[in-house]
């Protein structure tokens, strides 16, 4: 039969289904057959043929037809794992019930009514013909999920079968599973053949499991993010005797992909990469398996591989979080750290040689793996810190930062890339790692510099800052957490660098800014408190800096003799109302921009965007500790408070902090900020200004002399003698150093749900699998 009489077919049944007001027995197989059996149809085919108004009305007018459809073809499916689909007409029946679940599984999620339905047991819907049926009936939804899992490790389906001409067919009940993982690499050293057939049959298979998992995105977000995704739960169950060998396939198939072509450059131009969509729905199903607040009771979960670390106590129930957590082996690590990094620099390869080799476009997804992996596995955490292979990670994260600054569209990528860094500041390491030198000039929208890593971030947080869109500001306090993280290991700053944080310095003490919102003084807090790690713990490296602080020195003043008065206060406010410019953009010398980048551009008018949950503020999102002099950390945090809302970052108690504010700023009936004088005085008393004063006094004396001595206008020389200064003995004690980790809580957690689903919506438009249902989890916008 001809494919066009085939799609046909398959629409006239459609057609048939949609009219029938009565009901269609499920014994009624020349019926329901017309809809898998004799048709050949893709995916793009069963989502054209298939309309959503005409879904919409079955499960209106005749649910028990709607009803009967998807049990049908979970049966079919059921009845494909239990043969082993040896047959082409099998695999075929299989793959069109699997499109055709695809298709109708978001319309049953997107009505309250019918969420139930995967849940409860069908009469007759037993585990096998030959067993007592009702007794055992499990729910259509656990029937579909263990079918598809035993079809992901179908021999000649969906791997490659083991036997020999001469032998009989594989059982599939006896399969040992692990055996047949998909690619070498965590816990499996064979690399199979490459089988484009497998890849697409996997493909199919995944994007309807992806599906299934997606009832998430039909609920609302949920305060105490708690709800765990029934259909997740169960698939990473001890339920599913093949949860360790898939979590090893979908991990190994990510991190072993190369889409450079095999080496060569510009080869994907002669082979069509057909490894790519099922990388990329691998990648997608692995962060949505993931998705786990990590806060759950353990249970006692037991893994055979040598892959995985039995020292440790039993992980949570979620045996893919359990699995990612008790990695442990270093070829293993190196195998997932060098797989992400080479994954996610692909963009930056394009911009050297443009077209060489492909882009892949699931960036997004890889860095929510990655946070994935460092925050389960704290034991990868510190083997990416342990090298400067972190900078691997940084340098492509910094560069998607740069380049979505401006784009509203890309605001969640935005957030993640802080994140990671966020977290990674946490750990000394990362700050020692930063000093590497940076010498590969990968095209960016940012001045031409020489320096190190550390030199490289600030720049690009400064660009982030002071030329980002308006909707970046809530992360201002994140950037600076992470640059006050790694500067007590700052080894020497470039002057670029020193002079961008001394702009920022400048943008943000001005008095509109400081007075226009109850937060914005905090930024100077950050900033002061860089200068001052920087100055007692590395000030012997860190001539271009402490040079910077002399030339800018009115702005300490300027902060130190900061107006409290009322009327002041008022003119302050008045001046900005009359031009409410973010930041002062001027001020900062930009330079050239590197050869061959592109200016950060906004969001074509009309891109889609999904909605994002507020993220929690950084007193939520980090705890304090301070550095002992063995370098071991101790936190400084009380015991967790309920709700201890925005502090001040001096070293006080937040809530107590906020509480005062609170009390002191009057505000008005409108809601409207309105700063006083006793809220100025209150923060103002707590600038640690004092080291700064005092290498100004001890510093500003003797350079003015040499200017006057040599009629100096040369910077060099200045240079040279702050070089061989020092200020031994004449700066105040060393304050401790105090750090700010990222701590998991139940608002990143919903965050994170919110972007992921957001991304995975977005990035599936052929077929469009979500489009156009009513999804709750977030909106969907258009810039």
């Amino acid at each position: 039969m001809g494919s066009a009489d085939s799609k046909l077919n398959f629409r006239k049944a459609v057609i048939q289904l949609t009219t029938k007001t009565q009901p269609v027995e499920a014994t009624d197989d020349a019926f329901w057959d017309q809809f898998w059996a004799d048709t050949a149809t893709s995916v793009q085919d069963v989502f054209a043929l298939v309309p959503a108004a005409e879904i919409r009305a079955v499960r209106e007018e005749s649910p028990s037809n709607l009803a009967t459809l998807c049990y049908k073809a979970v049966e079919k499916l059921v009845q494909g794992a239990e043969s082993g689909c040896h047959s082409e007409k099998e695999k075929q029946i299989v793959l069109n019930c699997s499109r055709l679940l695809t298709r109708v599984l978001p319309y049953i999620f997107e009505d309250p009514d019918w969420r139930g339905f995967f849940w409860s047991t069908v009469p007759g819907a037993g585990r096998g013909a030959g067993e007592d049926d009702d007794e055992n009936a499990r729910p259509l939804a656990e029937s579909l999920l263990l079918a598809i899992a035993d079809l992901l490790f179908c021999p000649d389906f969906t791997v490659q079968s083991h036997r020999r001409s001469t032998d009989s067919a594989e059982d599939i009940h006896s399969l040992d599973s692990c055996e047949y993982i998909w690619e070498a690499g965590v816990g499996f050293a064979h690399s199979p053949q490459p089988n484009y057939n497998h890849d697409m049959n996997r493909m199919e298979l995944l994007k309807l499991l992806l599906t299934c998992f997606s009832e998430a995105m039909y609920l609302p977000p949920a305060p105490d993010s708690s709800s765990v995704n029934p259909w997740v739960q169960f698939f990473c169950s001890t339920e599913n005797r093949h949860a360790l060998p898939l979590f090893t396939s979908l991990l190994n198939t990510v991190c072993a992909y190369d889409p450079v072509g095999y080496g060569i450059p510009y080869n994907h131009l002669l082979f069509s990469d057909y490894r790519e969509p099922l990388v990329e729905e691998a990648a997608q199903v692995l962060i949505v398996t993931l998705d786990h607040d990590g806060a759950t009771p353990t249970v006692d979960g037991t893994t055979t591989g040598t892959a995985m670390d039995d020292a440790d106590p039993p992980g949570p129930e979620n045996l893919f979080v359990n699995y990612l957590s008790r990695i442990h082996r270093e070829e293993d690590f190196q195998f997932i750290l060098k797989g992400i990094a080479r994954l996610l620099s692909n963009p930056l390869l394009q911009t050297y040689l443009p077209n060489s080799t492909k882009k892949i476009q699931f960036h997004q997804e890889l860095l929510v793996l990655f946070w994935k992996l460092c925050d389960f596995n704290k034991k990868f955490l510190f083997f990416v810190l342990k090298t400067s292979d972190v900078l691997d990670i940084l340098v492509p994260i910094l560069y998607f930062l740069n380049d979505a600054r401006a784009d509203q569209s890309r605001v969640g990528l935005m957030h993640i890339g802080v994140f990671i860094l966020l977290l990674l500041s946490g750990e000394r390491n990362f700050g020692v790692r930063l000093n590497k030198p940076y010498s590969v000039r990968v095209p960016m929208d940012i001045p031409v510099f020489t320096g190190t890593h550390a030199d490289l971030l600030i720049v690009v947080f400064h660009k982030i800052i002071t030329s980002g869109h308006q909707r970046l500001q809530p992360l201002f306090d994140c950037l600076l957490t992470i640059v006050v993280n790694v500067s007590p290991y700052l080894k020497s700053l470039s002057m670029m660098a020193a002079n961008k944080l001394l702009h920022l310095l400048e943008a943000f003490s001005t008095t509109w800014f400081l007075f226009s919102a109850a937060q914005n003084h905090h930024l100077v807090f950050f900033l002061l408190e860089v200068f001052n790690n920087i100055i007692q713990y590395q000030f012997d490296g860190n001539s271009n800096l402490v040079y910077a602080i002399i030339r800018k020195r009115s702005v300490f003043h300027q902060l130190a003799n900061l107006p409290t008065d009322p009327p002041t206060i008022h003119k302050a406010l008045q001046r900005r109302r009359r031009a409410p410019e973010a930041l002062s953009r001027t001020s900062s010398q930009e330079g050239v921009s590197m050869e061959g980048s592109h200016p950060a551009a906004p969001a074509e008018p009309g891109t889609l965007k999904t909605s994002l949950v507020a993220t929690p503020g950084i007193e939520k999102l980090t705890e304090k500790s301070q550095v002992s002099e063995d370098g071991t950390l101790r936190s400084l945090e009380p015991a967790p408070q309920q709700n201890s809302a925005e502090g001040s970052p001096a070293s006080e108690e937040p809530s107590q902090a906020w509480r005062e504010q609170r009390r002191l700023s009057s505000a008005s009936a409108g809601g409207q900020w309105n700063p006083t004088s006793e809220w100025v005085l209150s923060w103002k008393s707590k600038l640690p200004l004092q080291t700064i004063m005092r290498l100004l006094q001890v510093l500003v004396p003797q350079v003015e002399k040499i200017c006057i001595d040599k009629g100096l206008t040369d910077e060099s020389e200045i240079l040279r003698f702050l070089q061989h200064g020092t200020l031994v003995g004449l700066l105040p004690v060393p304050h401790p150093i105090l750090i700010r980790k990222y701590q998991a809580n139940s608002g990143t957690a919903m965050w994170f749900r919110t972007y992921m689903w957001g991304v995975i919506y977005l990035r599936n438009v052929d077929p469009p699998v979500w489009y156009d249902t009513d999804v709750k989890l977030f909106e969907i916008q258009r810039v």
